[in-house]
C-alpha cells in the first residue's frame, strides 16, 4: 500500500460529505479544476496534484471541526471531489504500467 493509498484510507469525514463528492465525480475537469483547486499554471502530475489536495484537504477539515466563519463546504466539496478523482487517476495509471 502506498503513501498516497493509506492516507485516503486514514480519511474521516461525514458521511454527507464524501456522498457528495462522489456524485460530484462525473463533472471533474481535470484541466480546469485542478489548475484552480492547487493555484497552479499548469496541470500538475497526479502525484503532485494528490500532495497538494492532500494539504489543503486537511486544511479545510481542521477548519470545519474548529467551527470557523470562514468555512466553505463548497470548496471542500470541490478539493474532495479533485482528491478522489486524482487518486484513481494515479491507480489507473499505475495499474496500465504493470
Amino acid at each position: 500500500m502506498n503513501d498516497f493509498t493509506r492516507q485516503l484510507a486514514d480519511l474521516r469525514r461525514p458521511r454527507l460529505l464524501i456522498r457528495a463528492a462522489r456524485l460530484g465525480l462525473g463533472a471533474y475537469n481535470r484541466t480546469r479544476d485542478l489548475r484552480r483547486l492547487v493555484h497552479v499554471q499548469d496541470t500538475p502530475t497526479p502525484e503532485r496534484a494528490l500532495k497538494a489536495l492532500i494539504l489543503a484537504e486537511a486544511e479545510l477539515e481542521e477548519i470545519r471541526c474548529a467551527g470557523a466563519a470562514h468555512y466553505s463546504l463548497a470548496r471542500h466539496v470541490e478539493v474532495l471531489i479533485a482528491l478522489l478523482a486524482e487518486s484513481r487517476l494515479l491507480a489507473g495509471l499505475r495499474l496500465s504500467a504493470t
